[in-house]
């Protein structure tokens, strides 16, 4: 990552802490298409964005494989202290729903190496899927898709979307949320 990229997250967290930021979407989505129950999309509702990326072991995760999932993507960097005061509460929503269909993936920023990451994973007991680039460059493209995507570019991390099952990003977050927080939101969507 170079170094203008990261000066930005940092001045970003400055500037931004961690206020709330919901951006409407122009995109119009149609209900009608959507082949799973969900409850009905917010206005605001955009598709997601799809990616690839990389686990810290090396395994290839793609967005399009988890529809079908309720998912919180997080961007997020090992550096960041808001990221880390809600890793536990991502912990305890995984633990908890998972196995309700609840997916977090956690895509790392200018965090380091693969190792230091996973490293960085296990001190925290991250128990969720955590992601970093492939190549070197895939994790900033990502973070642009989905700032546009959303109306916005990404201005700080912690930011997290919610993606319903049927893979339309229904909420946006930008700072530390509460476990409590989290599961108000994704409990419709279980």
């Amino acid at each position: 990552m170079n170094n203008n990229f990261t000066f930005f997250i940092f001045i970003s967290l400055l500037t931004v802490g961690c206020g709330s930021s919901e951006r409407p979407a122009e995109k119009k989505i149609s209900t009608e298409s959507l082949n799973i129950h969900q409850p009905p999309l917010p206005k605001n509702a955009v598709k997601v964005p799809n990616f690839t990326l990389s686990t810290t072991s090396g395994e290839i995760v793609k967005m399009d494989d988890l529809l079908g999932k309720v998912v919180l993507v997080n961007f997020w960097g090992t550096w960041c202290g808001p990221c880390r005061a809600e890793i536990p509460d991502f912990v305890e929503l995984y633990n908890k729903h998972h196995d309700q269909g609840l997916e977090i993936v956690g895509i790392t920023l200018t965090s380091g190496s693969p190792e230091k990451i996973q490293a960085f994973a296990d001190q925290w007991n991250m128990n969720y899927t955590v992601l970093t680039d492939i190549q070197g460059n895939e994790t900033q493209q990502v973070t642009a898709d989905y700032g546009r995507a959303t109306g916005g570019p990404i201005v700080g991390i912690p930011t997290t979307f919610l993606v319903d099952r049927n893979g339309y990003i229904v909420k946006r977050y930008l700072g530390p949320r509460s476990e409590k927080i989290f599961y108000n939101d994704i409990k419709p969507y279980l």
